[in-house]
């Protein structure tokens, strides 16, 4: 750093601040000083850092944070297990984290523990929506057969834009199946819903709109997201000439004012009775219909506010995977059109699918090997210990079986890793073979208790 940057004022406020945060969190006692990791430099949880670190460091590290914090990053299965199961309530969800999603998505469902918010994701109801997710499914061959049947009349190829229809899709089945509003008919590439544009935006251009700002995210947003009233914080977001706030701002109002007009429809349809509900998309069974239902049966204090009820890319993966092992793919055809013929070429129900032992094993594998989230972000409430499964060598090559944590650290949880781990998985644990789940698994899987809430994922 030189003098003419410390003329910056923005240079010389996180300078100031760096010191400041030394005395703040580096005079705290813990060893995670004694941890081995990179040195101080701008890092993200992409696929291939996440490969590095856990190459070159092992399944516990330390990262270097902004003011001189410290950033705990582990694998380890006994870490992970304490972390996200044993000693939760010590590990809180950043509050970055939390104010980021309030902010661009609303208080959110995600954000209540009331009872009847569970009631929603049971078996018995993912059974009542399996026939829309066959009627969307459809829809998409159909428009896909009509796009490839035009091409050939003109004896002309046709390129596909496989990603983007798989994303309208997954759009329209959540918006049949969670809300029992239809965004798109999926007739051609004109017909998209703008709604899914916007999400889709906030997907595919993170890298440019959210990556840059992530750092006011988790350490500025908790700071200032509650100071004045709302009409205030809007005023400071409209006058700041930040064009990548003012993108999330215009995306998160857009998806705020279509979940509104759905949630005003959905409650006149309610309001109207039984004959008007079994007449609107989804007949009643939707994910947001049966919440509304079950929020006013519940008991006033597990009740959930209008805006908690309102703020409610695996597939294409799965493609890619399948159209680079056709052995695999033949394989599945053989096993679901088998299975159509036993059924009379009719659709598949729930347990019916679920039966399809080789379906199974190709969701589970594409699932563990590409995650669709690679990593989870925790801040401590409380100084605490974290144990290892497995110790690792301090810098200093002392032996470290357990991990002191003061007390606001940072941990990230590298989903990734954990699910690429050759200790557990073994040295194939990085290639793609369904095959593993249609054997007994690894008893080093089977004893890590993996902290997952499907097949030790």
């Amino acid at each position: 750093m030189t003098i003419i940057d410390l003329l910056n004022p923005q240079v010389a406020c996180l300078a100031l601040a760096s010191v400041i945060g030394w005395f703040i969190f580096g005079r705290r006692n813990s060893n995670i000083d004694n941890i081995s990791g990179p040195a101080p430099q701008s890092w993200s949880a992409g696929w291939g850092w996440n490969d590095l670190l856990a190459k070159k460091y092992g399944s516990t590290l330390r990262l270097h944070g902004p003011f001189g914090s410290k950033i705990l990053y582990t694998f380890d299965p006994k870490a992970m297990h304490t972390i996200l199961v044993k000693d939760s309530h010590v590990f809180e969800e950043t509050a970055g984290f939390i104010e980021f999603n309030r902010n661009v998505f609303g208080k959110g469902l995600l954000g209540t523990v009331a009872q009847n918010a569970l009631s929603v994701f049971s078996a018995a109801h993912m059974r009542e929506i399996v026939p829309i997710f066959f009627d969307v499914s459809h829809r998409l061959k159909d428009a896909l057969m009509k796009q490839l049947e035009s091409s050939s009349k003109l004896q002309a190829e046709k390129e596909i834009d496989i990603f983007s229809w798989l994303g309208r899709t997954a759009f329209e089945l959540i918006g049949q199946a969670g809300l029992g509003y239809s965004f798109d008919p999926m007739k051609d590439e004109e017909s998209a819903h703008p709604f899914s544009g916007a999400t889709f935006d906030l997907h595919t251009r993170s890298a440019t709109i959210i990556v840059p700002m992530m750092f006011w995210f988790i350490y500025v947003l908790p700071l200032v997201s509650n100071i004045g009233p709302p009409s205030f914080r809007r005023f400071v977001i409209n006058i700041l000439p930040w064009k990548n706030l003012h993108q999330m701002r215009d995306i998160a109002d857009y998806m705020y004012k279509v979940a509104i007009d759905i949630f005003e429809e959905k409650k006149r349809t309610l309001e109207a009775g039984d004959e008007a509900i079994k007449n609107q998309i989804g007949k009643g069974k939707d994910v947001i219909s049966v919440l509304m239902k079950e929020n006013i049966k519940a008991s006033k204090e597990d009740r959930l506010d209008e805006d908690e009820v309102i703020s409610q890319s695996a597939l294409s993966r799965l493609l890619s995977l399948l159209s680079k092992h056709p052995d695999i793919q033949e394989k599945l055809r053989q096993e679901v059109t088998e299975a159509r013929r036993n059924n009379n070429g009719e659709d598949l129900s729930y347990n019916e699918l679920n039966s399809l032992p080789y379906l199974d094993a190709v969701c589970r594998e594409s699932l563990r090997l590409y995650a669709p989230v690679t990593s989870m972000s925790r801040y401590t409430l409380q100084d605490t210990v974290v144990p290892l499964s497995k110790p690792i060598t301090g810098v200093d090559g002392i032996k470290i079986r357990e991990i002191s944590v003061p007390r606001g650290t940072n941990v990230v949880i590298s989903l990734y890793n954990a699910n690429r781990n050759e200790e557990l998985w073994g040295p194939d644990a990085n290639e793609w073979k369904p095959e593993r789940w249609l054997s007994p698994l690894p008893e080093a899987v089977i004893q890590a208790r993996a902290p997952g809430i499907y097949s030790h994922l």
